[in-house]
Protein backbone atom coordinates (compact mmCIF):
# COMPACT_ATOMS: atom_id res chain seq x y z
CA UNK A 1 0.00 0.00 0.00
CA UNK A 2 1.41 3.40 -0.98
CA UNK A 3 1.74 6.41 1.29
CA UNK A 4 -1.14 8.13 -0.52
CA UNK A 5 -3.38 5.09 -0.06
CA UNK A 6 -2.60 4.88 3.66
CA UNK A 7 -3.30 8.58 4.19
CA UNK A 8 -6.52 8.33 2.18
CA UNK A 9 -7.66 5.23 4.06
CA UNK A 10 -7.18 6.96 7.41
CA UNK A 11 -9.03 10.04 6.16
CA UNK A 12 -11.97 8.11 4.77
CA UNK A 13 -12.16 6.03 7.95
CA UNK A 14 -12.45 9.21 10.03
CA UNK A 15 -15.14 10.56 7.71
CA UNK A 16 -17.12 7.33 7.93
CA UNK A 17 -16.84 7.28 11.73
CA UNK A 18 -18.17 10.85 11.89
CA UNK A 19 -20.98 10.03 9.44
CA UNK A 20 -22.01 6.89 11.31
CA UNK A 21 -21.94 8.58 14.72
CA UNK A 22 -24.09 11.36 13.31
CA UNK A 23 -26.59 8.89 11.82
CA UNK A 24 -27.03 7.08 15.14
CA UNK A 25 -27.42 10.42 16.95
CA UNK A 26 -24.20 10.09 18.97
CA UNK A 27 -22.73 13.29 17.48
CA UNK A 28 -24.64 16.33 16.33
CA UNK A 29 -23.78 18.03 13.06
CA UNK A 30 -22.36 21.01 14.95
CA UNK A 31 -20.55 19.12 17.71
CA UNK A 32 -16.85 19.91 17.97
CA UNK A 33 -15.90 16.24 17.74
CA UNK A 34 -17.95 15.72 14.59
CA UNK A 35 -16.49 18.80 12.94
CA UNK A 36 -12.92 17.89 13.91
CA UNK A 37 -13.37 14.38 12.51
CA UNK A 38 -14.60 15.97 9.27
CA UNK A 39 -11.75 18.50 9.14
CA UNK A 40 -9.02 15.93 9.72
CA UNK A 41 -10.66 13.18 7.64
CA UNK A 42 -11.41 15.39 4.65
CA UNK A 43 -8.00 17.04 4.93
CA UNK A 44 -6.26 13.67 4.79
CA UNK A 45 -8.47 12.53 1.91
CA UNK A 46 -7.65 15.78 0.10
CA UNK A 47 -3.92 15.25 0.63
CA UNK A 48 -4.22 11.67 -0.57
CA UNK A 49 -6.09 12.77 -3.69
CA UNK A 50 -3.41 15.37 -4.36
CA UNK A 51 -0.65 12.76 -3.99
CA UNK A 52 -2.29 10.54 -6.59
CA UNK A 53 -3.25 13.56 -8.75
CA UNK A 54 -6.99 12.88 -8.68
CA UNK A 55 -8.12 16.49 -9.02
CA UNK A 56 -11.91 16.14 -8.74
CA UNK A 57 -11.48 14.73 -5.24
CA UNK A 58 -8.86 17.31 -4.33
CA UNK A 59 -11.56 19.91 -4.96
CA UNK A 60 -14.32 17.91 -3.22
CA UNK A 61 -12.29 17.13 -0.12
CA UNK A 62 -10.74 20.60 -0.04
CA UNK A 63 -14.18 22.22 0.01
CA UNK A 64 -15.36 19.70 2.62
CA UNK A 65 -12.35 20.56 4.82
CA UNK A 66 -12.83 24.29 4.42
CA UNK A 67 -16.59 24.13 5.05
CA UNK A 68 -16.13 22.05 8.18
CA UNK A 69 -13.41 24.40 9.41
CA UNK A 70 -15.62 27.48 8.94
CA UNK A 71 -18.49 25.85 10.84
CA UNK A 72 -16.04 24.73 13.57
CA UNK A 73 -14.81 28.32 14.03
CA UNK A 74 -18.39 29.62 14.15
CA UNK A 75 -19.23 26.98 16.75
CA UNK A 76 -16.27 28.02 18.90
CA UNK A 77 -17.36 31.66 18.77
CA UNK A 78 -20.92 30.99 19.89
Amino acid sequence: MSQGEIIGSIGVTLLLIAFTLNLVNKLGATSKTYLLLNIVGAGLACLSSYLIAFWPFVILEGVWTLSSFVIFIRTLRS
